[in-house]
């Protein structure tokens, strides 16, 4: 079966299914493997810039050497079966539909008035401290999840799996995985977390300038396309990161409010830039508004990137 179509049945097994819980998770895997190097390599490895740059190289060389060999057995024994094991794969590689229920089940907790359960909810979306939130705030980190995550879980695992099939999904989760099992900038990850920061930052340098246009697009049904390249233009660089800023400016855009501002982390204060509109804060009702121009952005992505294969491969053959 062709890859073009493996990714399109992946896909949609995404949207129709999520991400069941009882399934074991290649991500969970990669993560667990990933966190029992991690002491290891400190211990032998005197140089903790150089003993985080090893546990890249094996965390990743290991996760796309294990995919390859797995579908290839597989593939020889029976070749069906090989395509199977190729869309599951893939299948656990896309996050639209489990993205959009954590982002829905905030929103429903909101509509009930259930403060202290949307508090917890949208602590399974953003890594900060929800216990004090109001129900601007809980809105406010729902959409920021649920822009910067259009990027690291559809836009970017869609374009590898393009180009790089079951493999290059992987390979990205892979990265994905460990910048966040690692990538922290504190006393303990400075150094050992160096290389998985910089490589996450390299692998969504191009997916994060293609998810802005998408969103930008994305928004087009609801009025928001103009303001979202406005605010992405003046706004999307202002965030530390190279890429994340982009998706959260053009949703900030799209939505006509501001994201950013203050945020708590570990019970130390944090300013994030402003993004968007001043003063218009997110209610609660943005978040399905995000949540669909979210998932219009995930379609865009399949279809551009989908054409954009299929092109080069007939001008190849």
């Amino acid at each position: 079966m062709k890859l073009e179509y493996q990714i399109i049945i992946a896909l949609g097994l995404d949207m129709a299914l999520g991400d069941p819980r009882w399934l074991p998770h290649p991500v969970r895997l990669i993560g667990l493997f990933a966190a029992s190097l991690e002491e290891p390599l400190r211990r032998t490895i005197k140089n903790t810039r150089l003993a985080g740059m090893v546990a890249v190289l094996l965390v990743t060389g290991i996760t796309a050497s294990l995919t390859w060999a797995c579908i290839s057995s597989v593939r020889t024994v029976y070749p069906p079966a090989g395509d199977l094991l190729s869309i599951l794969i893939l299948y656990t590689a896309f996050a639209a539909r489990d993205l959009a229920d954590h982002a829905r089940d905030v929103y429903r907790a909101l509509c009930n008035h259930h403060l202290p359960a949307a508090r917890l909810l949208v602590a399974r979306m953003v890594g900060r401290d929800t216990a004090t939130m109001n129900e601007g705030a809980i809105a406010r980190a729902a959409i920021e999840s649920v822009a910067e995550n259009a990027v690291d879980g559809v836009v970017a695992p869609l374009l590898f799996a393009v180009v790089g099939g079951p493999m290059g999904a992987m390979l990205y989760k892979a990265i994905n995985t460990l910048d966040s099992t690692f990538g922290y900038r504190n006393e303990r990850y400075q150094e050992f977390g160096w290389a998985s920061a910089k490589l996450d930052d390299l692998a969504n340098y191009i997916p994060a300038r293609l998810t802005a246009p998408l969103l930008m697009l994305a928004a087009l049904p609801w009025g928001g396309s103009r303001r979202a390249f406005s605010v992405c233009r003046r706004d999307g660089r202002r965030h530390a990161s190279p890429n994340a800023g982009l998706a959260e400016a053009a949703m900030a855009g799209a939505l006509g409010v501001q994201l950013g501002g203050p945020v708590l982390r570990g019970g130390i204060p944090q300013e994030m830039p402003l993004l968007g509109a001043p003063g218009a804060q997110p209610e609660t009702a943005h978040i399905g508004t995000a949540n669909a121009v979210m998932l219009v952005t995930a379609f865009l992505a399949a279809a551009v990137f989908l054409a954009a294969r299929f092109g080069i491969m007939a001008m190849v053959r």
